[in-house]
């Protein structure tokens, strides 16, 4: 592995020489529009792109993922998948124009995940650029319905049908630079919904309102006790509700999750929440509906592991500060799969989950770097001898 880790800083260099095909791929592909469940027209450009740059296999599978292969040199060896979800949070009708700066792109869901999938639809051209040859077949997979409500189907569904080993994978985000990932806590993601009849002719004074009976659910969770070990905890992402100022709201919704590094303590926390939301609608007498949205199995590589080991080494070798907690993207599907993996972020960035989001050019070239090295690092069988132990 050593001599590989040696080549990786000549590497930058010629990545970056191949920078105006990388850049167009990544604009190209971010100027697309892609909620989830409405993912077809970017599907449709990075097959363009992937035959463009002409790997020898260009497909979608039975779910419409776009898979893209680079034929390795070895039939018997199982595939390396690299992957990046295709959605991002955005609506058809925000304007996703990209703006390109000296060091810096900024638009609409370029952080979330859309570089990403531009250095995806990259790596071909990356590889041939590099003079590299692989063992293992090389799956490029751009995967959809994986944020949100679509609680990472398409990952389910291609790993679910894949019919062959998988040697191991690489997951890549966006961002941060120094982003390493290998383990998953168990999670749930719900939502409350308040729904309040609404009287015919006039309102009653003391009719409830929605908004101050979600805060009472707020309250009531704040108030359960919850372990540090197995660390868990109760984040509430969302709310919403009310029409105007001077009316009594309705409706009204909150969005939460609960994770922990413990299965079990997860359901725990799911049942609690559960008894307190039947409680406040009985006692309140107003309509609480508990919705659950997505959820996730912890799983988990050791830090002893021989991938998370050659990922540490490779990401040290190109003087990237490795920064590792949870992840709920592709990797614990992956994990749960019994496939060994590692999600790497690519660049660094600011104002996440915003439209007028930016990324630096310049750290692009080493974090791509970095994921050839762990590409190279799988290739040469770190990941064969030792699953996940």
């Amino acid at each position: 592995m050593d001599h590989y880790l040696d080549k990786l800083p000549d590497f930058v260099n010629t990545i970056k020489s191949i920078q105006e095909t990388i850049i167009t791929n990544i604009v190209l592909i971010g100027q697309i529009p892609s909620p989830t469940f409405k993912e077809k027209r970017r599907t449709q450009a990075l097959m363009e792109r992937l035959a463009e740059f002409q790997v020898d296999e260009c497909s979608t599978d039975g779910y419409r993922n776009p898979i893209g292969i680079i034929r390795g040199t070895s039939g018997p060896k199982p595939p390396i998948f690299v992957v990046a979800n295709l959605d991002t949070v955005f609506a058809r009708d925000v304007d996703h124009y990209y703006t390109i700066k000296e060091n810096s792109i900024t638009g609409a869901g370029i952080l979330d995940n859309s570089l990403a999938v531009g250095i995806l639809v990259s790596l071909p051209e990356i590889i041939r650029a590099l003079d590299l040859r692989f063992e293992s077949d090389i799956v490029l997979a751009g995967v959809i319905q994986s944020i949100g409500k679509g609680n990472l189907r398409g990952i389910r569904h291609l790993l679910k049908t894949w019919n062959t080993p998988i040697r191991g994978a690489v997951c890549i985000e966006s961002a941060e630079l120094g982003r390493l990932n290998y383990y998953t806590d168990g999670m749930i993601r719900c939502e409350v919904e308040c729904n309040i009849s609404v009287a015919n002719g006039w309102e009653h004074k003391f009719k409830p309102n929605a908004i101050l009976v979600i805060n009472e659910v707020i309250n009531q969770i704040q108030k359960l006790r919850l372990p540090q070990k197995p660390r868990s905890r109760v984040i509430f992402g969302k709310t919403s509700g009310g029409f105007k100022h001077g009316m009594i709201a309705y409706d009204a919704m909150l969005g939460f999750e609960i994770q922990s590094d413990s299965d079990r303590m997860v359901k725990s926390i799911f049942n609690d929440i559960k008894d307190i939301i039947g409680g406040i609608s009985h006692e309140y007498e107003v309509d609480l509906k508990l919705k659950t949205i997505s959820s996730l199995n912890a799983s988990r590589l050791k830090f002893s592991h021989p991938l998370v080991k050659s990922t540490v080494a490779v990401m040290k070798k190109l003087e990237i500060e490795p920064i590792s907690e949870p992840s709920e993207s592709e990797l614990s599907i992956f994990l749960a799969k019994k496939i060994p993996a590692v999600t790497l972020g690519v660049t660094r960035g600011e104002n996440h989950h915003q439209v007028n989001a930016k990324v630096e050019i310049e750290p692009i070239y080493k974090g791509i770097a970095q994921i050839i090295g762990v590409m190279m690092a799988i290739d040469r069988g770190v990941c064969d001898e030792k699953r996940l132990v």
